[in-house]
C-alpha cells in the first residue's frame, strides 16, 4: 500500500507538471472569450489526447525496455530531463507563436501539440513500468481541470502567470529526469 501511495503521488505530480502545460496555454487562448460549451469541449479534447498519448508512449516504453533493458531506463530519464528543459525554454516565448483556433479540426491539432509531451513522458514512464490505467487516468484529469481551469482564468492572469505555469512543469519534470538518471 505505501508503494502504491508513493507511485500515486508521483504520478500525480507528473501529471500535474504535464497539465501546466495546457493550463498556460490555455490562459492564452482564455482572452478570445470562448463560450462555456467551448471551454468544456477543450477540455475534454486535451484530457483525450492526455490520455491517449501516454498511453502510445507507455506502449512504445516497454517494447524499448524489454528489447533494450537497462539502458532503457537511461534513456527515459534522459527524455524527461529534455523535455522539463525543453518546457522551461518555451515558457519564455510568446504564446501567440503557439496558438491554433481551438475549433474543428484546428482543436484537434491543438489537443494533439498540446500532448505530445505526454507522449514523451508516457515513453519514459512505459520503460519503467508504471500501471498504465492509473498513469493515463491522472494525466488525462489533471489535463482536464488544468484546461478548464487555464480558459476561466486566463482573462485575469495570463500575463503575469502564463510563462511561469510551464516553466513550473518543465522544472518538476526535469528533477523527475534527473531522479531516474542518478538513482542508483
Amino acid at each position: 500500500m505505501k508503494m502504491f501511495i508513493g507511485e500515486l503521488v508521483a504520478l500525480s505530480m507528473m501529471a500535474f507538471a504535464l497539465g501546466m502545460d495546457a493550463f498556460s496555454v490555455a490562459l492564452g487562448m482564455g482572452l478570445f472569450r470562448l463560450q462555456l460549451k467551448q471551454i468544456f469541449y477543450i477540455g475534454i479534447m486535451i484530457g483525450l489526447f492526455h490520455i491517449i498519448m501516454p498511453f502510445l508512449g507507455m506502449f512504445l516504453g516497454r517494447f524499448l525496455s524489454y528489447q533494450f533493458g537497462s539502458i532503457a531506463s537511461y534513456i527515459g530519464g534522459a527524455l524527461l530531463l529534455l523535455l522539463g528543459i525543453q518546457m522551461i525554454v518555451t515558457s519564455f516565448k510568446k504564446e501567440s507563436d503557439r496558438f491554433v483556433s481551438p475549433m474543428g479540426i484546428g482543436l484537434i491539432f491543438f489537443a494533439f501539440s498540446v500532448s505530445l509531451d505526454s507522449f514523451s513522458v508516457g515513453l519514459s514512464l512505459g520503460i519503467y513500468g508504471v500501471r498504465i490505467l492509473l498513469t493515463i487516468l491522472l494525466f488525462g484529469f489533471f489535463s482536464t481541470v488544468l484546461t478548464w481551469m487555464g480558459l476561466m482564468l486566463g482573462r485575469h492572469f495570463q500575463q503575469w502567470l502564463g510563462a511561469y505555469s510551464e516553466a513550473l512543469g518543465g522544472s518538476i519534470l526535469l528533477a523527475f529526469g534527473l531522479k531516474l538518471l542518478f538513482s542508483f
